[in-house]
């Protein structure tokens, strides 16, 4: 079902937000059969409910607001709606709730809505609400549609098996959006990342089928200049430092950092922001085979500082480092990595909370300000000095996995900032990219996170 809303006719349904202290009054204005359907539903507007009521002059529908202490405790509530209600158009109606919430909440919980109709139908058809909404009044309809759009995109790299989503069909994916929004686009393959100085992301790739490859799209010819980097190992085995089977299991999610910031980029382009974007996407996929790179191995990176390999299951890090410094060559006024980099940060905040590191205040602050309105939690975590000792082993310039197991999401972000040399302007987002149990709004998969409060933040930092 297409992620966009539907236009109101003589068949739409009036949808009304209703709490439990309002319930009572509401009932007592409609038609007594209203009520009487209603009390024999037991509908009470806890959060989560929706009723289809037959009325005289038409059906109409009642959605439970809830109290605030469950509204606290989840988001999107109106995509509950959504799914207990029966197919049809449905309009929001004026009302205590509706009226008293604010434009950001409004169209958070109107994305919501569009976000719960997703289904990943690939490979087997899916089972989506068929509840349609009418863009409630106010809300900015075409970049809530153009927010979903790009993370339904997301969501669909994620979900698709290494099978059919390794280096090549990640390229082609990347090469898609940009013939869809006229961006310009470039991949250096295989023995080429040699010759061009990608000496890591070869490294890490060189033993799958498929050849490792860098991913270079370009757009926008004015503004301040925007460099996105995502980590794109479509499947990591752990190489040599093999995972076990069940870690390995989800693997095929370790290019969720690609697969967001190709989502963020078509919300940009589809948005038409007045920016210069690049997205970099180092793809590859960690194998074995006997061309594998080795623990103790030590690779020179395009930045020339060397790294000993401690693990080889720590390569996120070894092919986002290469980009980075591409990245960091031309000067970006904001550069982001986002990956799928760190069990710490998953144990560190859960799946839900998109962990992040910066030194620059100003997107901090607009982050945590956009993260609210977007309904797309941040969390930011410290680029800790002192944890620099942890990632110098002495034998080369870094280590790839300091050993003792403390500060992982920490001592990764510092790996990573050491290939940026305006290090205040990089921000580093260490993600999940996967929803566990299905919440509404948010299917049970892929998930994209953190890319809609930045989109809400770039307005702010980037001077838009």
């Amino acid at each position: 079902m297409p992620l966009t809303f539907v236009i109101a006719d003589d068949a739409t349904i009036p949808l009304h937000l209703l709490t439990p202290e309002d319930l009572d009054a509401w009932c007592a204005a409609q038609d007594a059969s209203v009520g009487d359907w209603i009390a024999r539903h037991g509908f009470t507007a806890a959060a989560g409910e929706a009723l289809l009521c037959p009325a005289s002059g038409g059906p109409v529908a009642v959605a439970g607001w809830g109290s605030p202490a469950q509204r606290v405790r989840g988001r999107f509530h109106l995509a509950r709606a959504a799914q207990a209600l029966p197919a049809g158009s449905y309009a929001l109606q004026s009302g205590a709730v509706v009226d008293a919430l604010a434009p950001e909440q409004l169209s958070a919980e109107a994305l919501g809505w569009l976000l719960g109709g997703y289904g990943f139908d690939r490979y087997r058809a899916q089972t989506v609400p068929q509840a349609r909404l009418v863009a409630p009044e106010g809300v900015d309809a075409a970049r809530l549609e153009a927010i979903a759009a790009g993370e339904a995109l997301t969501r669909d790299l994620i979900n698709t098996p290494a099978a059919d989503m390794g280096p090549e069909a990640l390229e082609a994916a990347a090469r898609a959006l940009a013939t869809e929004f006229g961006a310009a686009i470039e991949a250096t393959v295989g023995g080429d990342l040699l010759e061009r100085n990608f000496p890591m992301i070869h490294a890490v790739g060189r033993a799958a089928a498929q050849a490792p490859r860098l991913l270079d799209l370009r757009w926008g010819t004015a503004g301040p200049k925007l460099t996105l980097v995502g980590k794109g190992v479509c499947f990591d085995t752990g190489g040599l430092n093999l995972k076990s089977g069940a870690s390995m299991g989800l693997m095929k999610k370790d290019m969720g950092g690609a697969a967001a910031v190709l989502g963020l980029a078509r919300m940009i382009m589809a948005l038409n922001l007045p920016l210069q974007l690049r997205v970099l996407v180092p793809a590859v996929e960690n194998s074995v085979s006997a061309n594998s790179f080795r623990p103790q191995d030590i690779l020179t990176s395009r930045k020339g500082l060397t790294v000993e390999i401690n693990n080889t299951d720590a390569e996120g890090r070894l092919v986002l480092a290469d980009a980075l410094a591409l990245a960091d060559e031309e000067r970006p006024d904001l550069l982001i990595s986002m990956a799928t980099l760190t069990g710490a940060a998953r144990v560190a905040v859960g799946p839900d909370l998109s962990p992040y590191f910066t030194g620059d205040e100003m997107l901090a602050a607009a982050l945590e300000s956009g993260a609210v309105a977007a309904a797309d939690p941040v969390w930011r975590m410290p680029f800790h000095d002192p944890y620099e000792t942890m990632i110098e082993p002495g034998i080369a310039d870094l280590d790839n996995a300091p050993k003792g197991g403390f500060a992982g999401a920490i001592t990764a972000a510092l790996f990573l900032r050491r290939f940026v040399t305006d290090s205040p302007s990089y921000t580093h987002f260490d993600i999940y990219g996967w929803n566990p149990t299905a919440a509404p709004g948010r299917t049970k998969g892929g998930a994209g996170m953190a890319t809609r409060a930045l989109l809400e933040a770039l307005p702010q930092v980037l001077s838009l």
